[in-house]
Parts: structure tokens; C-alpha cells; sequence
């Protein structure tokens, strides 16, 4: 499938990028705003999440319904999301409708309307959104991982902030953080599927000329303390012990990114992995175990997630160490590397057969890197990677030093736990 890439700049710093898909028929549309919850203050924790929910709830020129409704109402979806350093806003439909989707983002990102009693009741939306997460116990592990990984940093707090940050926010605050930090320096539209990448930027140009110039937020950069194993446990009368490990990993710039992915996948990133092959088919330890990367500007990390039965915790533990020490001592073998790049590099191509993973790569790509990445050297620099490259990446990331752990379940056996981390 043949994908061209395209990139204006608009006066007030707006960046317009487009993905053209000839043979597609629908298109994506992306609206970027490069902040998140890493430039959050701790008093207004979750902000800039709570301006993501309040840009649906209407407009100087639409309802919360009608915004919904111009989308849906031609079978398209709009949806979006806040991560620790952008928030997005996208839709997809028939691409005979991009000026109708590009037209309703543009509304919402730039005429919201921020009125008192719809922020009275989505604060009350959110506060279950938090509610709501607290009673998933895999979900609050997670939460627990970051906090227990990054303590007193901005990485370290919930994107959806906490009860009492969301009720202290009022409408003036709200509309400084979104005047100050939606503006053209920040702004970045992805647009993949049919579509012109002429007739994009003729049909933005005036629906985002308003924005100001304005400036990137700042952030606190990560800590790169290393110290003892971190243990975060809250006792909870759940079904299953739920567990997260997390090691302290590098920055999306650093080109051992590429071997911490193949490391994941190893690991525990699909059926095959090492991780999931042991604990589950081997001993049935567990239903799900896996792991995942992320990467930020300036840190990173690799985590480990599995759900036990309360009897096998500790066993579970030390089998997860042991694996990981393994991989540490011993470099993976020439055909297990190859079936973790053909994975990682098959299920990268897979999704961009798709009009939004295209839009979000674009996006993803724009503000991480500040250029879209292109998938073939994405493609040669895994292929590049070698066994030893990821053994020396498990020796600098899967230290004891680095790690984080978080567990939910019944146990109260703080310092037990602590004894097999150590």
C-alpha cells in the first residue's frame, strides 16, 4: 500500500501533516494539542483531561448533541484522549465528509464553550471515571506502578486527576490552562485516508487561524535516581492478586528504544513470549500475563502486568525475577529475535492498513519527533537489532534498582513481599 506524507506550517505555528491513501475510503482526522499531564501543577492535577471531556459539551456554534450528531449522523465516530504529554481529539467517516469532520474539531478546539453548569456535571462525570477505575483493581495497579515509579513527580499522578484536585478546579482556571497551552505552537492536525493534502490545508487555514502563536509548555524532567526495589501495596478484598512491575527504562530519542521493544515482545508482548509460555501454559499461574513499553521525551519504562490467585503470589513473583534474570545472563537465540521482529515489525504494518493508526502515527510522530517517522526506517533500525543489544539493554533496564512494584489484593504483607524484591 503505497503512503505519501505531507507537512504545512501554518503563520501561527500550526502544523498541518497528511497521510495520503488513495485506494481508502474513509479518512481520519486528528486535532493535537502537545500538553498533558506532565505540565499539570499538583493543585490542578487531571486538567487537562478535564478540558478534554468539556470540549464535547458544546460550543458558540454547536450542542454537545449536535457535536456528536454532524459525526455519527454520517456514520462516522469521534472520540479522544490525554496521555502524559499531548491530548487528541479525532473522528473518522466516508472521506466525502472530511470538511464536516475537520469543520467539528476545529469548533470544539477553538469556540468551546466551558459553560458553568456543564463543567458542574462533568466534574461529577469524572469523579466516577476515578471511582470507576479505583474498583478495577488491574487498572488501579497501574496507577499505583506510576506512582510508585516516578513519587512527587507529575509522571507519578493520575491523568485523571484525584477527587479533590477535580473539585477545586473552577471555569476561570480551566480556561487559562486552555487559553495558555491550545495554541498554534502546540497544534498539530494528522489526516489520513482519500484525501488532498491542498484541499486539507485550504479547508483548515481559516478554521485555525485564531489560535495564537502562543508557546510550548514547560515540564519537570524525569528523576534518574537509582535505589532500592519500591513496593506499593493496597490491600483490597479482590478475587485475584493483581501485580505491576515496572523498571526505569530511556527516552524515545535513545536508539536502544528499538531493542526495549524487541525485549518486550520477548517477554511477554503475545501468546509466544517467554512470560506467558511459563507462567500460564507451563505452571497456570495466571489467565493474563503481559508487558509493554512506554516511552516520553525524557524517560521511559518497561512494565510487567499478571492477575493470580492470592496462594501463588509469591511464586509467581520470583518466576517473573528469574525470567528476568535469565535474560540478563544469556542473550535471546538467533530464531527466537527473529520471530520477536517479524512480530513487532508485522503488527507495525497491519495497523497502518489502517486510516487511523496512519492518522495517529502521523500525530504521534509530529510531536514526539517533531518530522513524521517513516515506517521502513522504522523497519530497518529493528531489523538492525541484535541479541546482544538486548541483552545489554535487560542488564541496564531490569535492575533492582530501577524497579517498581505495585500490588492489589488481600494480602497485608508488606514486608514480605519487600523480602522477595530484594
Amino acid at each position: 500500500m503505497s503512503t505519501s506524507f505531507r507537512v504545512t506550517k501554518l503563520p501561527n505555528g500550526v502544523r498541518i501533516a497528511t497521510a495520503s491513501m488513495p485506494c481508502m475510503k474513509t479518512v481520519a482526522v486528528g486535532f493535537w494539542a502537545g500538553v498533558g499531564g506532565r505540565h499539570e501543577a499538583v493543585r490542578q492535577s487531571g486538567i487537562a483531561h478535564f478540558i478534554e471531556h468539556l470540549l464535547f459539551k458544546g460550543t458558540t456554534q454547536r450542542t454537545a448533541k449536535q457535536i456528536t450528531e454532524h459525526v455519527e449522523g454520517v456514520g462516522g465516530y469521534i472520540n479522544a484522549f490525554t496521555t502524559e504529554d499531548h491530548t487528541c481529539y479525532y473522528a473518522k467517516a466516508c472521506a466525502s465528509h472530511l470538511r464536516r469532520l475537520c469543520e467539528v474539531l476545529a469548533d470544539i478546539y477553538v469556540n468551546s464553550a466551558f459553560a458553568k453548569s456543564e463543567i458542574d456535571r462533568e466534574r461529577d462525570v469524572i469523579r466516577e471515571e476515578i471511582l470507576m477505575y479505583r474498583d478495577q483493581p488491574a487498572q488501579h495497579a497501574q496507577e499505583l506502578l506510576t506512582e510508585t515509579m516516578w513519587p512527587g513527580h507529575p509522571l507519578g499522578r493520575p491523568l485523571t486527576g484525584t477527587v479533590e484536585s477535580i473539585s477545586r478546579i473552577g471555569r476561570k482556571e480551566l480556561l487559562a490552562f486552555q487559553r495558555e497551552t491550545y495554541c498554534g505552537r502546540t497544534t498539530t492536525v494528522s489526516i489520513a485516508g482519500a484525501c488532498d493534502h491542498d484541499e486539507v490545508v485550504s479547508i483548515l487555514r481559516p478554521l485555525l487561524s485564531r489560535l495564537p502563536v502562543g508557546r510550548k509548555p514547560r515540564f519537570v524532567r524525569a528523576p534518574r535516581e537509582i535505589g532500592p526495589a519500591r513496593l506499593n501495596l493496597f490491600s483490597h478484598d479482590t478475587e485475584q492478586t493483581h501485580i505491576a512491575l515496572g523498571f526505569h527504562a530511556f527516552g524515545r530519542r535513545d536508539e536502544r528504544r528499538f531493542a526495549l521493544k524487541l525485549l518486550s515482545v520477548i517477554l511477554g508482548e503475545n501468546m509466544s513470549s517467554r512470560l506467558f509460555q511459563k507462567l500460564r501454559e507451563r505452571h497456570g499461574y495466571c489467565y493474563s500475563i503481559q508487558s509493554s513499553t512506554v516511552t516520553l521525551d525524557d524517560a521511559g519504562a518497561i512494565s510487567i502486568y499478571a492477575g493470580v490467585d492470592h496462594s501463588k503470589l509469591e511464586r509467581a513473583i520470583k518466576m517473573i525475577l528469574a525470567e528476568l534474570e535469565t535474560i540478563c545472563r544469556r542473550a535471546p537465540r538467533a530464531a527466537e529475535l527473529r520471530k520477536a521482529k517479524d512480530y513487532t515489525i508485522g503488527q507495525t504494518l497491519m495497523g497502518l492498513e489502517s486510516t487511523t493508526t496512519q492518522m495517529m502515527w502521523v500525530g504521534e510522530s509530529l510531536i514526539g519527533y517533531g518530522e513524521i517517522q517513516d515506517p521502513e526506517d522504522i523497519e530497518t533500525k529493528i531489523n538492525a537489532v541484535e541479541a546482544e543489544d538486548i541483552q545489554r539493554c535487560a542488564c541496564y533496564c531490569l535492575h533492582r534498582g530501577r524497579l517498581g512494584v505495585a500490588v492489589v489484593g488481600p494480602t497485608k504483607e508488606h514486608d514480605r513481599i519487600e523480602g522477595w524484591l530484594s
